[in-house]
């Protein structure tokens, strides 16, 4: 599932006239980073939710050729989030444990692919959401206090309020549609997805081996593409 409905508004002024997942960064729209990553990860069918601009991502992924096969969740009639929208397309998503990605993540790989870490290490006999956190301390364009903490076995612990935490959701997950089980119709967060699993004890994390990147703001396109530029050198 890659979530790519949102109205980009930090991103302003370049999202004024282009939905942020069709922003440039290194010269390749920030959706085409994220399928890129999919294609190489070996997923073949993917969900692409839209709802602001969808003309633009529609006509912009009918042009796109090979992996992996792509089929549109329409969000034109009302803004859902990201919970909503993965709910609203669990029907395209079959039955069984399922990657959601944001379609504005992005980050230098290290040694080991983290999509295909991300499938290797989820255990569904323990786990119910997988998520992969980036450390604040070596992130690039984050200036928050964090999201989570993880114990040395994986599991998470939100933050507590007015603390800092170590890690930050890098925006790609493992989750089990069962978690969508009596979740509202309309708009609501992933969190609160995330937070059912929390509740259960089956909330777990994966560190991403690399260097993620925060491209929340239209000056943090210049850091994200430095960061990949010395990655190639």
């Amino acid at each position: 599932m890659v979530l790519a409905a949102g109205l980009g508004t930090r991103m302003r002024p370049l999202t004024d006239t282009l939905p942020k997942p069709l922003v440039p960064v290194a010269g390749k729209p920030l959706l085409d980073h994220v399928l890129d990553r999919l294609a190489e990860a070996g997923v073949a069918e993917a969900v692409v939710n839209v709802h602001y601009l969808a003309d633009l991502i529609e006509s912009h992924l009918s042009a796109r050729e090979g992996a992996p096969h792509l089929t549109l969740s329409d969000e034109r009639d009302a803004l859902l989030e990201t919970g909503g929208g993965v709910h609203r397309a669990l029907p395209l998503l079959g039955g069984e444990p399922f990657l959601a990605i944001n379609s504005d993540t992005i980050w230098v790989e290290g040694a080991h692919p983290n999509l295909a870490r991300l499938m290797e290490n989820f255990d569904p006999e323990q786990m119910d959401a997988l998520l992969l956190l980036a450390p604040v301390a070596l992130s690039i364009g984050y200036d928050g206090a964090g999201d989570f903490r993880m114990e040395p076995d994986g599991r998470l612990t939100r933050r507590p309020e007015r603390q800092m935490a170590p890690f930050v959701y890098a925006g790609a997950c493992i989750l089990k549609p069962e978690l969508f089980e009596g979740a509202p119709e309309g708009a609501f967060s992933l969190n609160r997805i995330f937070d059912k699993a929390n509740e259960a004890g089956r909330l777990f994390g994966l560190r991403l081996d690399g260097i993620w990147m925060h491209v929340g703001t239209p000056e943090a396109i210049a850091l994200a593409e430095e960061a990949i530029a010395n990655s190639t050198e």
